[in-house]
This record gives structure tokens, C-alpha cells and sequence, in this order.
């Protein structure tokens, strides 16, 4: 028997130092009305030594009291996040350490902005399979670290935080469908690079701080194509209609790409929840975030429908159909 899933917890954590608009217009050329503008965005949340392990604890201890279970009782962790403390040991595993969930298995996955996505399918695969009961998804990143904040592009965009949901087995009947896919042929169009390669002969004594990149224009028109393909195939073949999708939760990017959408589909900008004024892109962390902001204002109801779809770099692209 193919096991039915629901999300019961939410949660998040975001630094409490809020920067501007108005504050980064004093370190480059930009401003307030050009950022609003082209983005939504007003401001985003910089750490100021908060990693992202300490993150991703916070936001998995607040969903876990939301869900009403202890950590003891999660089985499986997964780490969505492109900027982790350390290239091992993962930040699921600090996560597991963090917060006492001793019988957890625990890992990170890399899918850029498209993570919480993948590792939200991951999840539900192990526990439609029956291998595990109850598990914890999170998206968490410090974006400040890895920003060049003399680069206008991508500067005034990004910001940190942390998401998680808590999600699990039930006999209620749910309906779940994911679509995922990648095209690495368009790598280069948004991408971080790793530590360099080193000659082992060479006297290195330090080492360039790597930040992103990023291709502007055709991440836009990218991201416009594969959320529309993406809300189609998650439709197709079932009984589910586009109408009676409650919300969609997009990663939060940029708001013009969603009011693209909204029209392109004809659904109403409403059915589109939408923070990224407050927060920016937070990567990974962008839909869980708002998962759990909706849920705090008592948005989200048992039986909705509900399409979380991200997009980032891979390129890589997916959804999740969820009924709550």
C-alpha cells in the first residue's frame, strides 16, 4: 500500500537585521524606487553571524512545536541549502544535533533555489514507500555570504533565512503529485563556484571568496516558461483543476515574474502568496518561509490544494501538489 502524506508542522527564522532599500542605495548605485520597482522587493534579512545551521535549528524547533511531536520521533531530515557552514558534515546533521533528534537520518541536498522542492520530493517518496514516518524538510541559507554586494544584479535581491514543514503519514486521503526536472546544459546562466582547484605543488596562501553570478534576463524568461509547464504537469492527469487550486506558493524571486504568471494563466495575483518585500530571495528558504507565514495568519486550511513551485539554478525546476 502506497502511504497518504500531509504537512503538520511549520516553522522559520530569519536575522533580525533588517537592510533596506534606502540602506543599500549608500554602497551602490541604486535606489528604493529602482529596486521596487523592477523586484518588489523593500527589504531582506542579513545575518550578522547567524549561520545557516543556526537557522535551520531555529525555524526545525518552531515547526516541530507546531506539528506537537517530539524531535526524538522525526526519522529523516533533509537540508535543502546552497550555502552550508561546511562542505561536511552536512547541516542536516548539525540540524539533528541541534535539536535531539536522535533517530533521524540526515543529509543535504543542492538544488538551488529549486531545493526545498526536490528535498520535499525525496521526502515524500520515503514515506509513501514506507521507510520512514516522520520527516523534517528544510530550506536554509545565508545568501549574504556568498553575494558580491558591488554587483547591482544580484546584490539587491537576495537574503537570508530558514523554513521547515514537519511532514507525515497519514490514512487521510491526500493528494500529492511532484514534477521535477533540470537542463544543465544552461549552467552558466546562474552559478556559484565551489572552492578552486589547487596544485598541491603550489604555494597557496589564500583563497578568493567565491560569489554568484548571474544572467538576469534569461533567468526571468526561464523562470516564466518552466512555471507555467510546471503547474500544467502537475494537473495533468489528475482530477484536480486549476481553479480549484487554493494557492500557489512560487519561489519568491521577483514579483513581476509572478504578476507574468498570474496573467499568462488568468488565475487571480491573490492565489499567489507573496512576501518577498520583506524578506527577498532567500533561496531554498523562500518557500517554507511563506508556507509558515501563511500558516501564522491562518491562511492555510485542512482540505486546501495547494502548488509550492521553485525554479533556480541548474538550471532546475519543479513543484508539489499537496492537499493540507
Amino acid at each position: 500500500m502506497i502511504n497518504n502524506i500531509k504537512i503538520i508542522g511549520y516553522g522559520s527564522c530569519m536575522p533580525s537585521n533588517i537592510v533596506t532599500n534606502e540602506d543599500l542605495s549608500k554602497i551602490i548605485d541604486t535606489s528604493d524606487e529602482w529596486i521596487s520597482k523592477r523586484t518588489g522587493i523593500k527589504e531582506r534579512r542579513i545575518s550578522k553571524g547567524e549561520s545557516t545551521s543556526d537557522l535551520a535549528i531555529a525555524a526545525a524547533k518552531n515547526a516541530l512545536d507546531v506539528a506537537g511531536i517530539s524531535a526524538s520521533e522525526i526519522d529523516l531530515i533533509i537540508v535543502a541549502t546552497s550555502t552550508s557552514d561546511c562542505f561536511f558534515p552536512s547541516t542536516g546533521c548539525t540540524v539533528q544535533s541541534g535539536i535531539g533528534a536522535t533517530n533521524a537520518t540526515s543529509f543535504d541536498l543542492a538544488g538551488a533555489c529549486t531545493g526545498f522542492i526536490y528535498a520535499t520530493d525525496v521526502a515524500i517518496q520515503y514515506l509513501k514507500a514506507g521507510r520512514f514516518k516522520n520527516a523534517l524538510i528544510i530550506g536554509a541559507e545565508v545568501m549574504s555570504k556568498v553575494i558580491d554586494w558591488n554587483d547591482r544584479g544580484t546584490a539587491i535581491l537576495f537574503g537570508d533565512g530558514a523554513g521547515a514543514v514537519v511532514m507525515t503519514v497519514t490514512d487521510e486521503p491526500k493528494i500529492t503529485k511532484v514534477y521535477t526536472k533540470s537542463d544543465g546544459t544552461k549552467s552558466e546562466v546562474l552559478k556559484l563556484k565551489a572552492v578552486p582547484i589547487i596544485d598541491m605543488y603550489e604555494n597557496v596562501k589564500t583563497i578568493d571568496r567565491s560569489t554568484m553570478t548571474m544572467n538576469g534576463q534569461e533567468v526571468f524568461k526561464f523562470a516564466c516558461n518552466v512555471i507555467i509547464e510546471t503547474i500544467d504537469a502537475l494537473l495533468a492527469n489528475t482530477s484536480v483543476k486549476l481553479e480549484d487550486v487554493d494557492y500557489i506558493v512560487l519561489h519568491q524571486a521577483n514579483s513581476r515574474i509572478i504578476e507574468y504568471v498570474s496573467n499568462k494563466v488568468n488565475i487571480n495575483i491573490e492565489k499567489f502568496f507573496m512576501n518577498l518585500d520583506k524578506y527577498g530571495n532567500t533561496s531554498a528558504a523562500s518557500i517554507p518561509i511563506a508556507l509558515d507565514e501563511m500558516y501564522k495568519k491562518n491562511i492555510l486550511k485542512s482540505g486546501h490544494k495547494v502548488m509550492l513551485i521553485g525554479f533556480g539554478g541548474g538550471l532546475t525546476w519543479g513543484g508539489v501538489l499537496l492537499e493540507l
